[in-house]
């Protein structure tokens, strides 16, 4: 990782495990259709184009011919404990055709003791997954603060079904820190010792390249070097599509 900041290679991983990403309030169809211009670029695809439920059908318009997947939010951003809504919006993402769900854990409940609640959302948004879907659970690490919540948040989000661990809403301060994500790979690393396979994604407040190879570097200090690809790895932002094309397309 060595001068990340100016290796072509190393943006071209990166640019393949990025989750492209528009999740602002005032999002429309032409926000996501231009979010979408950088999806597929002669530097490389990014791994999916994340946006809001009701602009599925405006994301997929944008990328057909791509491959790429569409992923949408669900019980974003306050991460309400109510599991047959978030249940619900997932079914309907999925029946819109959102190839990825990612979910906001109701960090509330964790934070006032109630883990069944957090449990039972997770588990009801995974039935709702249709074979194929991947479903990301948003632990928002920076609230739940501590090694041990976090820790507690991940072990809890594997056990009823997570395909992915993500750090983070980007609503809320701090973001995606190495610390959580350390955490959370300790989990997922021992999800792997049971055969259970687990992804990753850090997202909130990532915005550089440098910022991004941290988290890849996190990654692959753990699980070897080369294994941090999309079907595994991820990174959540937008601004940074645009310094990894430019890196990316330097000759």
């Amino acid at each position: 990782m060595t001068d990340a900041a100016a290796d072509p290679a190393l943006a071209r991983r990166l640019l393949g495990v990025l989750d492209l990403t528009t999740l602002n309030d005032a999002d429309d169809g032409a926000a996501v259709r231009a979010l979408a211009r950088n999806a597929a670029t002669p530097a490389g695809r990014v791994a999916s184009l994340c946006t809001w439920p009701r602009l599925i059908g405006d994301a997929m318009s944008a990328l057909t011919g791509t491959a790429i997947p569409v992923a949408a939010v669900a019980n974003f951003p306050a991460g309400a404990p109510d599991a047959g809504a978030a249940a619900a919006e997932t079914a309907q993402a999925i029946a819109a055709g959102a190839g990825e769900i990612d979910v906001v854990l109701p960090w509330r409940a964790l934070l006032a003791g109630d883990h069944d609640t957090a449990q039972a959302l997770v588990r009801a948004c995974r039935e709702a997954c249709t074979d194929g879907t991947r479903l990301k659970v948003i632990l928002e690490s920076g609230q739940l603060a501590t090694p041990a919540r976090i820790r507690a948040a991940a072990d809890l989000a594997i056990g009823a079904g997570a395909h992915f661990l993500k750090t983070s809403t980007g609503r809320t301060q701090p973001g995606a820190t190495l610390m959580a994500a350390e955490v959370m790979l300790d989990a997922i690393a021992h999800a792997q010792t049971q055969g259970v396979r687990v992804g990753f994604k850090a997202s909130g407040g990532i915005r550089t390249m440098a910022d991004a190879a941290g988290y890849l570097a996190l990654y692959e200090r753990r699980f070897g070097s080369g294994s941090a690809g999309p079907a595994v790895f991820r990174i959540g932002a937008s601004q940074l599509v645009h310094e990894l094309i430019a890196v990316a397309n330097v000759h």
